[in-house]
C-alpha cells in the first residue's frame, strides 16, 4: 500500500499535524498531483478556524499548490493533461459547469466554486487530486515555490489591475506593500501605470522603490492619503489589497473622476464609503475575486515575460504549524511556502 503525508488541523483552531494516508485513485476528469509546493495565504484561516459555513474537519488546506501529474483519471486527457504535466492549483479548485454564473463563463463566481481545503484536500500535502478545469500550465521558467502563488496572490493582483479602467500612464495606488500587494506593485508597474505604492511607515519606501513603485505615500504620515493621492492627480484605479476597512476606505476620496476601488484585502469590518463620495465624481467599489484557471496561465506567461517573481520563505510541509503562524503574525516576507522535497 502507497501512502503519503499530509498536514491537517483536525479542529475549528486546531494545531496542524502530519498524517498518513493511503495515495488515492484519482477519479473521472481528474488527475493526481504530486504537490512539489503550496503557498500558505491568510485566506487559509478562514477555513482553518471554520469561520465559513459547511467547512469540515479534519481539514487538509492549501490553495497555493504547485506540482506534477502523475495519474490521470478517465477522460482527464481531454484536456490534453498528461502524465508528468507541471501544474498549479489556485483558488479556483473547478466550478459546476452549470449554474448562471457558469453558463455565462463567468466561472470564478461559481455557485458552488470549488475552494481546495473546504471542497477537497488541498496543497498541504505530498499528494493531492483535483479536477482538470482546475489546472493551470507551469512555464518551465517558474519554479514551483514561485508557481504555486501565482494561483492565488498572483492571478488576483494581475487579474484585479487588468480589467480595472486604469490605462497606461494613468496613476494607479496599490494600498499594501505584503504578500498581494508586493506582487500588485510590480504587476502595476509592468503595466505601464504611473505606480503609487501605500503602506504603513517612511521605512517603507526604499523597499516600494525596489518594487519599482514611482511614488511611495506614508499612511502614518501627517497627509491623509486621499489628500497625497490627489496631488499626484488623482488615482485612476486603487488595488487595496491591505486587510483594514478603514486604510480602504480612506483612499476613496484620492480617486479621480470614474475612478475606481478594487477590493482584494479580506476584512470582517463594513467599508465606510459614504454615497456622496461615488455618486458626485462617478465612482465605483468592486470586490474582485481570483480568477479561472486560464486567468492562472495569463499570469504566468506576464510574469516570466516581466521578470515579475513572489518573494517567498520555504519551509518543509513537516513545519507546516509553524509556516502557518508565521503567515498568522505577519512576520511572513512575503508568503510562505510548504515543500515536500
Amino acid at each position: 500500500m502507497s501512502i503519503y503525508r499530509a498536514a491537517q488541523v483536525d479542529t475549528a483552531n486546531g494545531s496542524f499535524r502530519i498524517v498518513e494516508r493511503e495515495v488515492p485513485r484519482p477519479g473521472p476528469r481528474h488527475v493526481r498531483i504530486a504537490v512539489e509546493a503550496c503557498g500558505i495565504c491568510h485566506s487559509d484561516a478562514l477555513f482553518v478556524d471554520g469561520g465559513v459555513p459547511g467547512v469540515r474537519f479534519p481539514l487538509v488546506p492549501g490553495h497555493e499548490a504547485a506540482g506534477r501529474i502523475e495519474e490521470l483519471g478517465e477522460g482527464a486527457e481531454a484536456g490534453n493533461w498528461n502524465v508528468g504535466d507541471r501544474v498549479t492549483v489556485g483558488w479556483f479548485g473547478g466550478s459546476c459547469g452549470h449554474c448562471t454564473p457558469c453558463r455565462q463563463g463567468d466561472f470564478i463566481v461559481c455557485d458552488t466554486l470549488k475552494i481546495p481545503g473546504p471542497a477537497y484536500d488541498g496543497g498541504f500535502a505530498e499528494t493531492m487530486i483535483a479536477p482538470i478545469d482546475a489546472l493551470a500550465r507551469i512555464p518551465e521558467a517558474l519554479k514551483a515555490s514561485e508557481a504555486g502563488p501565482m494561483a492565488c496572490a498572483g492571478v488576483t493582483t494581475y487579474n484585479g489591475l487588468r480589467h480595472s479602467p486604469a490605462r497606461p500612464g494613468d496613476l494607479v495606488a496599490v494600498l499594501g506593500i505584503g504578500g498581494l500587494g508586493h506582487l500588485g506593485v510590480q504587476y502595476a508597474v509592468a503595466m505601464g501605470f504611473e505606480t503609487v505604492a501605500i503602506a504603513r511607515g517612511a521605512e517603507k519606501a526604499e523597499f516600494a522603490e525596489q518594487l519599482g513603485a514611482h511614488h511611495y505615500i506614508d499612511s502614518t504620515g501627517p497627509t491623509p492619503v486621499a489628500e497625497s493621492l490627489l496631488s499626484l492627480g488623482g488615482a485612476k484605479a486603487v488595488l487595496a489589497t491591505a486587510g483594514s476597512s478603514d486604510a480602504i476606505a480612506a483612499t476613496v476620496d484620492g480617486m479621480t473622476h470614474r475612478g475606481e476601488l478594487v477590493v482584494i484585502g479580506v476584512s470582517p469590518d463594513p467599508l465606510g464609503v459614504s454615497p456622496l463620495q461615488l455618486i458626485l465624481r462617478g465612482r465605483t467599489v468592486r470586490g474582485h475575486p481570483s480568477g479561472s484557471a486560464q486567468d492562472v496561465q495569463d499570469t504566468m506567461a506576464f510574469s516570466v515575460l516581466h521578470g515579475i517573481r513572489p518573494m517567498v520563505e520555504t519551509l518543509p510541509l513537516t513545519e507546516a504549524e509553524g509556516a502557518y503562524r508565521k503567515m498568522l503574525s505577519g512576520a511572513a516576507r512575503f508568503r510562505m511556502v510548504l515543500t515536500t522535497g
